[in-house]
């Protein structure tokens, strides 16, 4: 069992298109600030290599909008690093234009749709209060 956890909080009104998009970008976020969560790559019978994997679970989680920013205030306030994705990248094309949006906005302004953490299990539990299991 891991002791660390790793959630991602999707928005609830968001489209097939952007859950996916979102819940990916979020993830390299992870990713990119704990390397050591990779495994080692694949490889199938016939000798082809895919890439490393997560070595830890994924819960995917779900939450009206206000429980959105109630969350990514608890982060906040507990100095747990985050990955945030607020409604205003969608209209962005590039890392660039994602990081000037980005800024425009403070917490309680960010129309947050989705949020990633890794962090200790119970804390990760503690600021994801209110998030369903996504469907």
């Amino acid at each position: 069992m891991f002791d660390t956890k790793i959630a991602i909080v999707l928005r609830n009104n968001l489209q097939s298109w952007q859950t996916l998009n979102v819940t990916a970008f979020l993830m390299s976020g992870i990713t990119g600030s704990n390397p050591e969560i990779l495994g080692e790559p694949y490889r199938d019978r016939s000798g082809n290599l895919y890439n490393p994997l997560s070595v830890q679970p994924i819960i995917v989680l779900s939450a009206a909008e206000e429980t959105m920013s109630a969350i990514q205030r608890r982060a906040l306030e507990r100095g747990v690093p985050a990955s945030l994705f607020i409604e205003e990248m969608f209209s962005t094309g590039h890392d660039v234009a994602n990081r000037a949006v980005f800024s425009e906005y403070a917490p309680e302004d960010a129309k947050v749709v989705g949020i990633a953490m890794r962090a200790d299990r119970k804390i990760v539990d503690k600021i994801t209060k209110g998030a369903t299991m996504h469907r």
